[in-house]
């Protein structure tokens, strides 16, 4: 049976559980449980983490913990009982443990790693603390290095500041907002900014010596010294260092490594310098031969110096080798680093190539307890101590030291009747009083311990020696007293003996008689001979004698004559002796009391550091000397307390206060003092008003604190001597005293006058005071004195008198006083506080002393609210509520609406004001009960008053909520400031529904409360769901989800309004809008009827909701690019179509209502722009720029232009493509997309308003700058033809303008893009057909085909490749198929790709001869609309024998909405047509192909524009040996047995035209071998007599023996060896005699073989068959020329008859490329150069019908519209009305004209000949106005200058052609489109124009030159103002003229 547990609450899992068992729970190891019942060892209860899911587990599995309980029963919460700090590591832990696995996977290995290692070491720190071994100190420690390294890894991770007291969390509901918003700002400061340390140490480790010349044993001596005094700062560090040159005990740390302490800030310049000396000890000479003699002398070695400036920038502890110098002559030994600082390179060299000493070195920074801390290893391993030579900046009391170092200088010697000098060296001694030699007490340096004896140097024959050596002395002070030290003298002989031999010595005692030690500085000491070793054993026998020459009694000249002396200097460091005598005399006051006057006259030029050395000793003199003679020396002894105390207040003597304040607590004795104390004092008070000179008054005031304790102890000692006798005297003194004080203050004075300034210092000190006040009065005396000296203080002094800031100060500090603290003394003070507080606050003066008063008195009241005193606090908050709230509400609005101030300080003040003052706000609403709100409510005298405060508490309501209030990781801080709001809120609202409803209705107000109401939901620290677990469920625990508390207050607002709902409509859509966003289904399902309301009253206003849809729209889209709404979506998508969908209650009201309809269009409109805006949402958050960005840009654009006609979002969209554009590079895009927005300006001079990046401007100056900016990106997009329309204009209307500067710049670009066209390759892209397929995929994209333009390069596969990049999830279909509906409503992604084939529009350029490739393959990817794709199948039986019988294709043609390229790389397909192409017709479209080709290899062979002849001969051979091997005879098989004929009756024409095809094929073949044998070279002789006998078998098979006579004719005819080409027209066919031409129809070649075989293998078939030809322009066929029927003979010589050669296209895919080349380069003369339009032109309403007629009459043609491959491929009947004429039918089957002559032509008889067949179109792919009628059967031939009546149609039918004189060019006036796929729509698919027939004048004259190819531009593009007025310029789109 399971029970509740009573004991077992909470636990940690030991071991994972999977949970397996019925109802088990799975567990992971460390997961916390919560243990709710138990049962026979199973334990049931939930994851801490996850407390919804409940189940059982093993209770083995469990650890248990102790804990306390909440809330005990069913919502009980278990609180472990543990230190806070443990707690806190492991939830922290926890956090971090899955953010740091995120770091894994976002690849921030640094991070990552660096997160690793602190998490382990948190981890064994929490170890230790568990353990709980650790010492108080050791655990206080561990704690501090936990809270450091968890802050460090929150501020890493972006977590929040952690406020903590003592290491530990604090509950924010357990101290006030004051003290919270402190602890919060200490922890931020301390992240920000580490204070600098003002003490510094060089830790030093020497690690070797690097010489090649060693061998002896080196002393190495490092110290610091300062290069601008020449001095040494420190003492020096001593290191042994053995033969190798590594240190002597490596074993002992602290001989190597030294630690120089106490460098102050100023000691790191760049000349203070680390200088070490190295001493060799060994013979005199370093090269000397080893002797005998064992004896070892000290002998410089070398020097190096380094700059510690150098160290300041490595932090770590870098190795350092440091350059050994050694001095050139060893006399200049003592300044050898002088030298080296200053650079004087004659002086000392490099003491060998590779000497070098190996440190290293580390500046350490902060207190040494710090260090003692933080390098624990250093200390602990052992490091030596160097000191610095005096005091640091900072003395500590307790400081023991007692050194005394002495510098050997120099000295001066005699030759001593030796013929060189002498090698002399110093033996040093200490001797105590009693003459015996003190041990170990001469150190040479810190590291080593100390000796007996120092031995100097040894200068090689020098007798002025100077050694420069220091050494200390650490001698104990109480053997200072008779002490001396001895200099002994000897001569160091380099003979063999190498005896040491002493000549003399000198001695200094340390301690003079009078108890003065050796003072400073430097002494010449006399040096006594002496000989022999006993003459110095005695020492009483010297000591009598002179020991320094400045001390010689004047008579003793002996001494004072000798040259020899010796100078040493010497330097006491003691914090117990002194050298001065002023100071002994005072202290020995008693020997001398006639001396006392003085001594206390000169205590004040002591230096400060040896009073305080003798602090206690000097205050008991004082005392002394006062309770003896008070009425003599009260006065100056007071003088001098004064001037000691004001000692202790400088920053190098504070440290010694404490030492005081124990002197006052324990030592002091002066139970009488205090009258003279009292009476002294209130002397200097009286006097100050009337006194010159405030100095030393000031000075006395400055130390009244300690005078004050003086008084307070010596009365307190009195009382305990006396019992307590006079103690009303005192009283009546101490109030004397204050009455004095008072009446001072009470002066008023002007701000810089002397006694405001004593005023000023008074009320600095007098804080001080109460403290020892109370220690005698009570606390309501002490209050009383306080207010009534406070009160005192003059009140109308100026606002700029400095005193105001002082007693500001001053209250500031009475506030954090002890005294204040006592309720009962608060409730005197309160008062006075509050006046100086609100007079301040009121005029904005001293806003920082003011919040920091306000934070001390509020962190008091909330620590006094759980105790006893409830009415008192209740009381106080009354009256700061009732005096500040006001006032403390504008101040934050002013700071807040100030300009920030320019410098960082300042501005970081400002900062720390505003959150002062909001957290004493917050602190006070927060004590704030349902009294005080009444009160408050109850107090405003009018409703104007009230409105007032409402709309200030809700404006600084708003600013608190504003993100850059607190720093972004404050959550605590922000969390309790909402609370506080909506606890406030919830108090304020019911005023506003009292007092500003029905009648008396404020708009402002009400705005206000809503506003503010939004904004409070909508702050990103209350979005629950974008938190950790842990985190959310905290908050939730604590303060619930403060949004739905605010959301139900807005609702029951809301429903109050009542008809005043009409003013929020639809101003608050937006904002409530925005509430709904919040993924947060309670708030939603309050908030959402709110809209139903709002439409139901607008609907009664007006009638309709447009606004509120307007609204809505507008709200959506800006919301949406704020990021507003969920994270993912999915969560997104469904937290907003909730406002329509998933709640019936809405879309039911709205059904019920008479205006359902409008109701649900406004929803389903919104829905659709949802579904956009979501795609949009879901694209941009992606990184790379990818073309599914782009396609949702395009489907927001235009459904913003096209659904809901709102500009100024189109035109931001189309700037947002734009730059997606150029990310990616895509160009030419870009520019289509900025020209949507050129298209809606004009060229106008309207002012245009500032918008996006433009400036303000006229719409002239942006159109110019969008034209300039589009030119430069279709030339980087290589799209100049489009580039040179837009100069155009610009140049245009820069002519119009007379700018002639810009419009010669503009002609210049012009002609540089010409250059460019032809100049430069451009590639040619490839398109692919894209289906996306089933429900996953975006909106825009779902169940839709497009059509995608590759990118350069890109290949089927690349292209795939990136699409599936694209869509991971995408699965690749694998068939070209149209997939059916089970995938169509799949659930996944499916992508169909397949590459397609364009067909282009402008035929005209294509099939032009003689334009170049450069200039077609433009025409050919550029504006194209519709695409080709084939697939080959097999209908009915296929015949093994001869698949051709039943091998049809299917062809697919799409149509897009726009054509590409175009503001998108791809476009949706519009239309599919899906035609069959029966064998048959294929039949005749592969040999038309094959045809062509060949034509065109012998065109080029003909004009050597082959480099060589082998694509021919590949050609001929594919086409001769598959012929022989059964190809064309597999056609006849197929199509001309009778069997296909009988069944086939309607193919006739078709097979007629594939027998004429044949024909052709042979005859071209013939023409081509005859053209082979000429060009063939030797080697390939024998494959070319092949061919010809191939070729008669060919002939032989096709059954022909002789060509039928329309074939006979030349079919070939290349006059003069130049061959002219002629679009779609069949050779001119003439006989020897002057034969016939027939007339032909071409049929448009569909298929292009790369293998130039017609083989039987079918496989070979279909794959040749799928490569696609893009254009019919490579229909070769023979057409007569079509002049009139006088043509002879001579003129068929012309080089202006006309043959055929195909124009360019593109190279097939199998087709070899330099085939390709070869078949493209056929072209015209330029006298023959066609001329006509690039592309089809519209025509005006007026022009278009006789167009339409014209084309009807003159041929039978198709639909316009259909492109050739359409014709080519569809049914049969089409076919058949297209069929060729054969010569045998009657020439009336065709009555259409031959050709259409300008008029020009009527004119000039002569112009009529030879004239060239320029027209056709594309659409029909056959030629459509050129087909010329001249048969044989008509037996007439006109006369040269006439033209039959029919052939010239009335002029009004030719629209594109201008009446003009013969001998003048024709000019066109055609217009061509702009090449914007945006705008051609407006004319889809326009008919087909009448071409140009260009006559050609005489051969004399020049030909007429042939116009720009975009001479003019139509459609939304104007070009020129001379355009035909007639001709209106069509508009893109119906719409008002861009604002924007």
């Amino acid at each position: 049976m399971w029970i509740p547990t009573e004991h077992e609450k909470y636990g940690v899992v030991l071991a994972s559980f999977r949970g397996t068992v019925q109802h088990g729970l799975p567990l992971e190891i460390g997961d916390t449980v919560q243990i709710l019942e138990k049962c026979e060892g199973w334990y049931r209860g939930f994851i801490l983490k996850n407390p919804n899911v409940k189940g059982i587990f093993p209770s083995s599995y469990i650890h248990l913990k102790n804990a306390h309980v909440k809330n005990k029963g069913q919502f009980e919460t278990v609180i472990p009982v543990e230190d806070s700090v443990i707690t806190e590591m492991t939830s922290t832990l926890r956090d971090w443990g899955a953010m740091w696995k995120q770091l894994y996977v976002k690849n921030e290995g640094d991070l990552f790693h660096r997160l690793w290692h602190v998490m382990n070491e948190i981890l064994d720190l929490r170890r230790q603390v568990l353990v709980g071994h650790l010492t108080h100190d050791r655990m206080r420690d561990v704690k501090q290095h936990i809270t450091a390294r968890l802050d460090w890894g929150n501020e890493q991770l972006g977590l929040d500041l952690v406020p903590r007291r003592e290491f530990s969390m604090v509950d924010p509901d357990e101290i006030s907002v004051t003290e919270l918003y402190r602890l919060m700002e200490h922890r931020h400061r301390k992240k920000e900014t580490p204070a600098p340390a003002s003490t510094h140490h060089l830790f030093v480790h020497v690690k070797s010596l690097m010489s090649a010349n060693l061998g002896e044993e080196l002393e190495v001596f490092f110290h610091i010294y300062d290069g601008r005094e020449n001095r040494p700062l420190s003492e020096r560090f001593f290191v042994r260092l053995n033969k190798s040159g590594l240190p002597k005990s490596p074993e002992k740390t602290e001989r190597q490594c030294t630690l120089f302490v106490d460098l102050g800030s100023s000691d790191l310049r760049k000349d203070v310098y680390i200088v070490v000396h190295i001493i060799r000890i060994g013979r005199m000479g370093a090269g000397e031969k080893k002797n005998l003699c064992s004896v070892q002398y000290r002998r410089p070695f070398g020097c190096a110096v380094v700059s510690i400036a150098d160290l300041l920038t490595a932090d770590s502890k870098d190795d350092h080798l440091l350059k050994v110098y050694a001095c050139n002559t060893e006399s200049e030994w003592y300044q050898i680093h002088e030298n080296i600082i200053k650079k004087a390179n004659s002086r000392y060299n490099l003491s060998g190539s590779n000497t070098g000493l190996a440190v290293a070195l580390q500046l350490l920074h902060g207190d040494i307890e710090q260090l003692r801390r933080e390098y624990m290893v250093l200390f602990t391993r052992g490091v030596s101590i160097t000191r610095k030579l005096g005091f640091s900046d900072v003395i500590m009391p307790g400081e023991m030291r007692n050194d005394l170092y002495i510098t050997l200088e120099k000295g001066e010697f005699e030759k001593g009747g030796k013929s060189v000098a002498r090698n002399v060296e110093i033996t040093v001694y200490v001797l105590d009083i009693d003459g015996q030699v003190l041990k170990s007490h001469v150190a040479a340096g810190s590291g080593e311990p100390g000796g007996d004896e120092y031995h100097s140097l040894v200068l090689y024959h020098n007798n002025s020696p100077r050694w420069a050596e220091q050494i200390k002395l650490p001698i104990p002070v109480d053997m200072f007293r008779g002490s001396h030290v001895r200099f002994e003298f000897r001569h160091c002989s380099t003979k063999d003996k190498g005896e040491k031999k002493l000549f003399g010595y000198s001695f200094v005692p340390l301690m003079q008689e009078d108890g003065r030690t050796l003072p400073d500085g430097t002494h010449e000491l006399i040096i006594h001979k002496c000989e022999e070793n006993t003459s110095l054993a005695d020492c009483s026998r010297y000591l009598k004698q002179p020991f320094s020459k400045a001390n010689l009694p004047s008579n003793n000249q002996t001494l004072k004559g000798t040259k020899e002396s010796f100078w040493i200097t010497s330097f006491l460091c003691s914090t117990k002796l002194t050298q001065n005598g002023d100071m002994l005399d005072l202290l020995k006051w008693r020997a001398h009391p006639e001396r006392i006057n003085d001594s206390l006259s000169k205590l004040k030029e002591i230096d400060g550091s040896e009073i305080v050395k003798f602090l206690q000793d000097t205050l008991d003199t004082l005392f002394g000397i006062l309770d003896e003679s008070s009425q003599r020396y009260g006065l100056k002894v007071f003088d001098s307390l004064v001037h000691i105390i004001n000692l202790l207040q400088d920053s190098k003597f504070q440290h010694f206060k404490p030492v005081m304040d124990t002197y006052i607590e324990s030592h002091f004795a002066g139970a009488l003092s205090y009258r003279d104390l009292i009476k002294v004092l209130k002397w200097y008070v009286d006097r100050i008003v009337d006194a010159e000179h405030q100095d030393h008054i000031q000075q006395v005031l400055k130390a009244s604190e300690y005078i004050f304790k003086y008084i307070i102890q010596s009365r307190r000692l009195f009382s305990l001597a006396t019992g307590g006798q006079n103690e009303e005297e005192f009283r009546v003194c101490i109030h004397e005293l204050f009455m004095s004080l008072r009446f001072f203050l009470s002066q008023e004075n002007k701000g810089t006058s002397p006694v405001a300034q004593t005023q000023a210092v008074f009320l600095r000190t007098f804080p001080a005071i109460y403290g020892e006040l109370l220690k005698i009065f009570t606390v309501r005396e002490v209050a009383g004195f306080v207010r009534e000296t406070l009160g005192s203080l003059p009140t109308a002094v100026h606002a700029d008198c400095p005193l105001e800031a002082i007693k500001l100060q001053c209250i500031a500090k009475t506030v954090e006083s002890q005294l204040y603290i006592n309720p009962e003394s608060r409730c005197i003070l309160l008062p006075v506080v509050l006046r100086v507080l609100q007079a301040h606050m009121q005029e904005q003066r001293d806003l920082v002393m003011c919040a920091r008063i306000l934070t001390s008195m509020l962190s008091l009241i909330k620590k006094e609210e759980n105790g006893s005193a409830e009415p008192v606090v209740s009381e106080e908050v009354e009256l700061i509520v009732e005096s500040l709230l006001g006032v403390l509400l504008r101040t934050i609005l002013e700071i807040s609406n100030r300009p920030q101030p320019a410098g960082p300080a300042m501005r970081l003040q400002f900062q720390d004001v505003t959150g002062e003052f909001v957290a004493c706000l917050l602190a006070l609403l927060r004590q704030m009960s349902d009294r005080h709100y009444q009160q408050l409510l109850q107090a405003f005298s009018s409703k104007d008053d009230l409105r007032d405060f409402l709309l200030h508490i809700f404006t600084v309501f708003r600013i608190l909520i504003r993100p850059e209030m607190f720093p972004k990781d404050w959550t605590v801080m922000r969390l309790v400031t909402n609370n506080v709001i909506i606890t406030t809120v919830l108090y304020l609202s019911d005023a506003l529904r009292k007092n500003f409803l029905s009648d008396k209705f404020d708009y402002k107000v009400w705005d206000s409360y809503f506003y503010l109401s939004v904004i409070f939901i909508n702050q990103p620290c209350l979005q629950l769901e974008s938190f950790s677990p842990s985190k959310r469920k905290k908050i939730l625990e604590k303060y619930g989800d403060m949004r739905v508390m605010m959301g139900c207050e807005i609702f029951s607002m809301w429903q109050n309004l009542g008809e005043h709902k009409l003013n929020f409509i639809p101003a608050m859509i937006g904002p409530f809008l925005e509430v709904t966003l919040v993924p947060q289904p309670d708030l939603r399902n309050v908030m959402i009827p709110i809209f139903h309301d709002m439409m139901d009253w607008e609907q009664r206003r007006s009638g309709n909701f447009k606004q509120v849809e307007a609204k809505l729209i507008d709200k959506l889209d800006s919301l949406m690019s704020e990021g507003k709404g969920d994270e993912t979506y999915r969560e997104l998508f469904n937290s907003i179509i909730p406002l329509f969908g998933p709640y019936p209650s809405l879309l039911k009201k709205i059904e019920r209502e008479t205006w359902r309809e409008s109701g649900i269009s406004l929803i389903a409109t919104v829905t659709r722009l949802m579904e956009r805006l979501l795609d949009y949402r879901d694209c941009m958050k992606l990184g790379e720029v990818d073309g599914k960005k782009i396609g949702c840009t395009v489907s927001l654009l235009n459904f913003y232009k096209t659904e809901l006609n709102k500009e100024e979002m189109y035109i931001r969209y189309i700037h947002k493509l734009y730059d997606l554009h150029l990310k990616a590079q895509n160009y030419t895009e870009a520019s289509y997309t900025l020209l949507l927005y050129d298209e809606l300006l004009e060229w106008s001079d309207r002012p245009l308003r500032e918008f996006l990046n433009y400036p303000m401007q006229s719409e002239w100056q942006r159109k110019e700058y969008l034209h300039l900016t589009i030119v430069q990106n279709f030339d980087r997009g290589k799209c100049w033809e489009n580039g040179i329309i837009l100069c155009r204009e610009l140049a245009d209307q820069y002519e119009s303008y007379y700018d002639y500067r810009n419009l010669s710049k503009m002609r210049m670009m012009e002609a540089s893009l010409y250059d460019k066209i032809m100049d430069q390759q451009r590639l040619e892209p490839e398109f692919f057909r894209v289906g996306f397929y089933g429900k996953k995929f975006p909106f825009f994209l779902r169940n839709k085909e497009f059509v995608c333009r590759g990118h350069d390069y890109e290949r089927l596969e690349a292209f795939q490749q990136r699409m599936l990049n694209e869509f991971p999830h995408a699965i690749a279909m694998q068939h070209v198929n149209q997939p059916d509906q089970t995938i169509y409503q799949a659930d996944a992604q499916y992508l169909q790709i397949y590459a397609v084939t364009p067909i282009p529009e402008s035929q005209d350029v294509l099939q032009r001869d003689g334009v170049p490739d450069n200039i077609k393959s433009f025409y050919k990817f550029n504006h194209i609309w519709r695409f080709r794709y084939d697939r080959p199948f097999h209908k009915g039986t296929k015949d093994k024998e001869n698949e051709f019988k039943s091998l049809w294709v299917e062809r697919t043609t799409l149509t897009l909405v726009q054509s590409l390229p175009g503001i998108s790389r791809w476009f949706e397909v519009e239309k599919r047509e899906l035609v069959e192409v029966s064998p048959l017709e294929n039949a005749i479209e592969v040999i038309e192909n094959k045809n062509l080709q060949l034509r065109t290899l012998i065109t080029q062979c003909q004009n050597r524009q082959m480099q060589n002849i082998n694509p021919l001969t590949m050609c001929l051979n594919g086409v001769i040996d598959a012929a022989v091997n059964g190809g064309l005879a597999r056609y006849q098989e197929a199509f001309f047995v009778k069997d296909y004929i009988m069944n086939h009756p309607e193919d006739g024409e078709k097979i007629g035209r594939l027998r004429e095809l044949m024909f052709e094929q042979a005859h071209i073949l013939e023409y081509g071998l005859a053209v082979h044998e000429k060009f063939v070279p030797q080697d390939m002789r024998p494959l070319h007599k092949k061919l010809v006998d191939q070729f008669h078998l060919m002939k032989s098979s096709l059954g022909i023996q002789e060509f039928p006579a329309y074939v006979r004719a030349s079919p070939v005819h290349f006059t003069n060896g130049s061959p002219r080409t002629c679009r779609n027209s069949v050779p001119s066919i003439i006989s020897p005699d002057g034969g016939r031409g027939v007339t032909r129809r071409s049929y448009p070649a569909v298929n292009r073989y790369s293998s130039s075989s017609l083989s039987s293998q079918a496989s070979n078939e279909v794959s040749n068959i799928t490569g696609q030809s893009e254009s019919s322009d490579e229909v070769f066929n023979m057409q007569p020329s079509p002049s009139t029927s006088s043509l002879s003979s001579n003129h068929s010589a012309s080089p202006n008859v006309t043959s055929s050669a195909p124009s360019s296209a593109r190279g097939s895919p199998q087709m070899a490329e330099k085939h390709k080349h070869s078949r493209e380069n056929a072209c015209l003369s330029p006298r023959e150069r066609p001329v006509s339009a690039i592309f089809p032109n519209p025509l005006d309403p007026a022009q278009r019908a006789p167009a339409h007629q014209i084309g009807d009459t003159t041929l039978p043609r198709s639909d316009p519209n259909l492109s050739a491959p359409d014709k080519a491929g569809s049914s049969a009947k089409n076919m058949r009305s297209q069929s060729p004429v054969p010569t045998s039918r009657s020439p009336q089957k065709t009555t259409v004209p031959p050709f259409t002559p300008s008029p020009t032509e009527c004119q000039s008889a002569s112009l009529v000949s030879n004239s060239p067949v320029l027209s056709g179109s594309y659409s029909s792919g056959i030629s459509s106005l050129s087909r010329c009628s001249v048969s044989e059967a008509s037996g007439t031939e006109l006369p040269t200058g006439d033209h039959p009546p029919h052939t010239l149609p009335p002029p009004t039918t030719l629209p594109n052609s201008i009446s003009s004189s013969s001998d003048e060019p024709i000019r066109r006036e055609n217009k061509t489109p702009p090449p914007y796929s945006v705008y051609e729509r407006n004319n889809p698919r326009r008919p087909v124009p009448l071409p140009h027939s260009l006559s050609i004048p005489p051969q004399t004259d020049p030909p007429a030159l042939p116009p720009k190819p975009h001479q003019l531009r139509t459609g939304s593009m104007k070009l020129d103002g001379t355009a035909d007025p007639r001709v209106p310029r069509p508009r893109p789109l119906p719409r008002k003229v861009s604002q924007l």
